[in-house]
């Protein structure tokens, strides 16, 4: 017993299936970073409304997300390595093609590729916790926040990258990075390989009780999480999707408002990780609740300020306090919807990416009829109800 306790705690990098998703999350949001400057390229190119942008934006993200608990379910059952691996290597290759069909073709191809990042999230999500829980000493919400840092990274870091990228070489430019994902993707097949399959695996002894099959008891506390999950991913997809809208309008190259909305998926990313750490160390209200509130103020700059160099540091702040309730969120519906874990993640991702998608698709009609403007004060309004939802949540404190 006293050698067990003088053994450190593996850390999360040591774990060689832990880094492979991570760095397939990484290059997979690098690539569905793309998507803002893509479709903002492609719509002016095809002469879209706002509302049309709002459209394809809306089917890039929900196919993606009606996709996820599909997968997921696929992964419970099958195992998460080709589910996983395959949605890397598969994204690549649609993502691929669509740089050299500008126009629709570009858009399904483009459609095409999300689905295959929809196969990646789930089973990459689960298989992340898992490493926490049975190979790092149950450090589950560590390897977890890990996983979602590093895709919010890449979702970051890819517009400033693709900015430049769009500017000066055109959409065959992306190919420098849609390349990645062939080392990466197999990289992550050899590593799942030693994982055992779901239906392979030991089940163990339980005692029999007297209701075995699990059961979705729908609470006040699951709706209200259902309305926070939404207005959140709804703040954030107005943000993101019609930021870079505004930006080219105001004459903006590609390179220039690539940054900006980088900033903010990049503070949204150090955010996911932070809003992890301080729910563990308080309480989920607590983390859910006031990231959202404040968020308003950074939102409602934003708004106020328009185009200025205060834009920059207000864009990084607004995308840490709307990201910081993310991995929150997705944690604990693992822990409450029934069934395998790689379906409760694709279900409650999926619900996330949707709702967010189709709120923008209705934020579209506002910047067609009103501008920009009202569209940006709205978002605030969206965070400020998701806060306010997260004030009637049962308090649950850590430890």
């Amino acid at each position: 017993m006293e050698t067990e306790t003088l053994q450190p705690k593996p850390g999360v990098f040591q774990d060689r299936i832990l880094n492979s998703l991570v760095m397939g999350h990484f290059i997979v949001d690098v690539l569905n970073g793309q998507r803002t400057i893509v479709l903002t390229y492609l719509s002016l190119f095809l002469g879209l409304s706002n509302y049309g942008l709002g459209i394809i934006t809306t089917i890039y993200v929900v196919s993606s997300a009606l996709a996820q608990p599909i997968f997921g379910y696929v992964s419970d059952r099958v195992g998460a390595r080709w589910v996983a691996a395959g949605g890397i290597l598969l994204m690549g290759v649609f993502f691929s093609l669509a740089m050299f069909f500008p126009g629709w073709p570009a858009v399904i191809l483009l459609v095409l590729a999300s689905i295959c990042s929809g196969a990646f999230h789930p089973a990459g999500a689960t298989e992340a916790t898992l490493a926490g829980r049975e190979r790092m000493q149950g450090r589950e919400a560590t390897a977890s926040s890990l996983f979602f840092l590093f895709g919010q990274m890449g979702f970051g870091i890819g517009p400033m990258i693709g900015g430049p990228l769009l500017s000066n070489l055109g959409m065959p430019g992306f190919l420098i990075l849609s390349i990645f994902t062939i080392p990466i993707g197999l990289f992550a097949a050899s590593e799942l390989k030693s994982l055992i399959k779901p239906m392979n695996k030991p089940k163990p002894v339980e005692k029999p009780v007297k209701s075995t099959s699990p059961k979705l008891v729908i609470s006040k506390s699951l709706l209200l999480m259902i309305g926070i999950s939404a207005f959140q991913s709804w703040s954030q997809s107005n943000i993101t999707a019609y930021m870079p809208r505004y930006l080219a309008d105001m004459q903006l190259t590609p390179s220039v408002y690539g940054v900006i909305i980088g900033l903010f998926t990049a503070g949204s990313a150090i955010g996911c990780m932070v809003g992890g750490e301080l729910a563990d160390r308080t309480s989920r209200k607590t983390v859910i609740t006031w990231s959202l509130l404040s968020s308003t103020i950074p939102l409602l700059l934003i708004a106020f300020t328009g185009l200025s160099y205060w834009l920059y540091p207000l864009m990084f702040i607004a995308g840490g306090l709307t990201g910081g309730s993310f991995s929150v969120i997705v944690v604990q519906a693992q822990k409450v919807i029934p069934g395998g874990m790689g379906l409760a993640s694709g279900l409650i991702l999926g619900f996330i990416f949707s709702a967010g998608a189709i709120g923008t698709m209705f934020t579209g009609k506002i910047a067609d009829v009103w501008g920009y403007q009202p569209v940006f004060y709205f978002t605030a309004l969206i965070a400020l109800l998701g806060g306010i939802l997260g004030l009637m949540l049962k308090e649950e404190r850590a430890g």
